[in-house]
């Protein structure tokens, strides 16, 4: 079924309806991203629990979740080679693979120092995961329907932060830390079991060597630029060489890639994509809009618990309808994509998504009232209107052989996107907390508004470019 999937998008134009195998693919896929999503969003609230059951530090238990973060980094710029040499499938099933067996590991940790190093595992894997799986999407359905298969992806995207963190505070109750990562393991089987059947393997590629000296830069550049833009969102250093230092050595040697990468015969990642208008645009909107979704991931959960008194628990059931709105929406949106153009969609949902952000600037309501529930409900079905249909937008730009690096960029732009957004929010909120709580978080949303307003202009573009593409 897997082959006769890759034989239909290779040679048929692509009919208006999705074929029933294509969703089933779709939903394999979307198993493996939601595995680790939801694997990222229950660790989140277990920092206590491994500091105290390992006998660590808060400093090394800080580790197990950024040596992932950074091991994701690495891997993500070498996705595009990996896919192009051996198909898109077979990177995904073997990634996919990788990271249930990092799970179990991870689990059977005897200490802090193995439960990082697995971690490091784990995040290689993530890193490849999510943009394979992307691209085995886009490569087997066409630009015509990519809209309403990514719009199926993007649920696991906005329904796993808001349940993970329920879910993590569940398990810790009631089991030991070790189920923070054995919750992957039925996931992760049942998803490998049905990729083996359902997902095509792509086709492999010429036996081209890459260009290492290209990826060392840009594989030690991002997770630099990325570690510093987390120590200075921790408030570890304030702005001091704990900050500068990898920021400044993350942005040289990016410098340097790009110098090195740009018209080169076999890049690591083919930039030559920002040529074209469309991409660039679909790009530089990825960018201002990973804040509106991980700013506010960050924000909202310290709003109810600062301002509100709420357990983490509790906060996670609050945040539920940011969850269920993204999720209701989010096929809608994938539908109107393809039926009216992603330029279209994408420009409405960043104006949606800056009308629902100002209220909670302005304020005056309680943190858990029924306004505040009824924003987050909107500002969920905002965000699907926005987020989805800008990535949409440039894998639609881009041609099939492309794809590939398309995804990994994508994804590198929307995470270094989203760290920068998140760093100035934490370090804009702690600075203003002294002087009181509900002004700073005032004054920490009309920033979170302003990186809305700059979405809603290149929402604008992305329409206007995609219009006379």
């Amino acid at each position: 079924m897997a082959v006769s999937l890759e034989r239909r998008a290779n040679t048929a134009p692509p009919p208006d309806k999705v074929p029933a195998e294509a969703w089933r693919m779709a939903w394999v896929i979307v198993l493996g991203a939601f595995m680790t999503m939801l694997d990222t969003t229950v660790l989140a609230v277990g920092a206590e629990t491994l500091t105290r059951e390992l006998g660590a530090g808060i400093a090394s238990v800080q580790w197990v979740f950024t040596a992932y973060l950074v091991a994701l980094a690495v891997a993500l710029p070498l996705c595009g080679w990996l896919s192009r040499r051996f198909g898109a499938g077979r990177v995904w099933l073997v990634s996919l693979a990788a990271f249930t067996v990092a799970s179990v590991l991870c689990a059977l940790a005897g200490n802090v120092g193995w439960l990082i190093g697995l971690r490091v595992l784990q995040g290689l894997a993530a890193g490849l995961l999510l943009p394979a799986g992307q691209t085995v999407l886009g490569q087997a359905v066409g630009p015509a329907r990519l809209g309403r298969v990514m719009g199926t992806l993007g649920i696991v995207m906005s329904v796993g932060p808001t349940f993970g963190p329920v879910l993590g505070g569940v398990l810790l109750r009631g089991l030991s830390w070790e189920w923070l990562f054995l919750i992957n393991i039925p996931v992760g089987v049942i998803a490998l079991v049905l990729g083996l059947r359902l997902v095509p393997r792509g086709t492999k590629g010429a036996a081209t060597r890459p260009d290492w000296l290209g990826f060392v830069l840009v594989s030690a550049g991002i997770p630099a630029l990325l570690y510093g833009l987390t120590t200075w969102g921790e408030g570890g250093e304030e702005f001091g060489a704990g900050v500068l230092v990898p920021l400044v050595a993350g942005v040289v040697l990016l410098a340097l890639f790009v110098r090195r990468s740009w018209g080169r015969e076999n890049p690591v990642m083919d930039l030559t994509l920002f040529s074209g208008r469309v991409y660039t645009a679909a790009v530089a909107l990825s960018f201002f809009a990973a804040p509106a979704l991980f700013g506010a991931l960050f924000l909202l959960p310290l709003y109810f618990q600062v301002l509100g008194g709420n357990g983490v628990v509790e906060t996670g059931l609050l945040l539920m309808g940011l969850g269920l709105g993204s999720a209701i929406a989010l096929p809608i949106s994938g539908k109107l994509t393809d039926r009216y153009g992603a330029g279209l969609v994408a420009a409405w949902g960043s104006v949606a998504t800056l009308a629902t952000t100002v209220p909670f600037a302005i304020g005056g309501f309680p943190p858990d009232g029924v306004v505040v529930q009824i924003l987050l409900l909107a500002r969920g079905i905002a965000v699907a209107f926005l987020l989805m249909p800008a990535t949409t937008a440039g894998y639609a730009a881009v041609t099939k052989d492309q794809l590939p690096d398309a995804a990994a960029q994508i994804n590198i732009v929307s995470r270094v996107g989203g760290a920068a957004g998140t760093a100035l929010f934490a370090v804009v909120l702690a600075n203003l907390l002294p002087a009181g709580a509900e002004a700073a978080f005032r004054a920490t949303f009309w920033w979170l508004t302003g990186a809305a307003a700059v979405a809603a202009l290149l929402g604008a573009r992305l329409w206007w470019v995609t219009r006379r593409a």
